[in-house]
């Protein structure tokens, strides 16, 4: 999937997202980390990215669209912040060393659609934390893909950009197609103009994700709900995962 002119617009699109909400889940269980070395996983216009480096961890983002990195880039000159940011796959990712903490929030990894790939990519992701460091993630439930995103249409009226999104039922199992119009103002005509986006997301059960885990050589697994320590219920919204890296891991047995 590519962003291309998604990401100039994306920000309007989530100017409701509960960026603090992700950022105060995030210092609750890294806090104890002895160190500040976080990866940012797909992370897109750096909207988290800016956040945790103004918290004071050392910031990294990756994300596979070039024009989200630019954006994140800008963001951060702007705020006066260092962000390396690098254009990488996350089922890829590979040569970026280590880090006390990776993330990957905003349900980024739905958008990895087929079981192999996100099992590769906890594969990937496992050898870029240090040992004992964390791996934290949030996905859709299964309740919100088929009750409130199918069939549903959301709508957005601004003076600026302007947008409808419709939600049906994917051709994989529990995937729901994004179907998205905009109109952005173009204030050298002051005339709107209209471009159409296409996108799918999949999830999978919390055992499946679980085992994955745990199959890419992590432990502790934690399975919370909707920003709280509670674990899911049935019309639990959003899922996070909370997952360590052993002292001795896979690869450090192998050394």
């Amino acid at each position: 999937m590519t962003y291309e002119r998604f990401a100039y617009v994306y920000d309007a699109l989530m100017k409701e997202a509960p960026y603090g909400k992700w950022l105060r889940f995030f210092e609750q269980h890294a806090a104890s980390l002895p160190g500040k070395d976080v990866l940012d996983l797909a992370c897109g216009t750096g909207e988290l990215s800016w956040r945790f480096a103004a918290a004071g961890w050392n910031t990294t983002g990756v994300d596979l669209s070039e024009d989200m990195l630019m954006i994140a880039q800008q963001k951060a000159v702007e705020k006066g912040l260092s962000i390396p940011v690098f254009q990488q796959d996350m089922r890829s990712l590979e040569g970026l060393g280590q880090f006390d903490a990776v993330t990957i929030f905003c349900d980024s990894l739905n958008y990895i659609t087929e079981a192999e790939d996100v099992r590769r990519t906890f594969q990937h992701i496992q050898p870029h934390v240090k040992p004992g460091g964390l791996l934290l993630f949030d996905v859709h439930s299964l309740f919100k893909v088929h009750h409130i995103f199918k069939g549903h249409t959301f709508t957005e009226t601004g003076e600026d950009i302007s947008y409808i999104w419709d939600c049906f039922e994917g051709e994989q199992a529990d995937s729901v197609e994004h179907e998205l119009t905009f109109f952005v103002l173009d204030e050298s005509t002051e005339q709107y103009e209209r471009f159409d986006e296409y996108h799918v997301q999949r999830t999978f059960s919390p055992v499946q994700y679980a085992a994955w885990l745990q199959e890419a050589g992590f432990t502790d697994i934690q399975i919370s709900a909707d920003f709280t320590s509670e674990p899911p219920a049935e019309q639990s919204e959003r899922i996070f995962f909370v997952c360590r890296k052993p002292v001795e891991s896979k690869e450090n047995e192998k050394g």
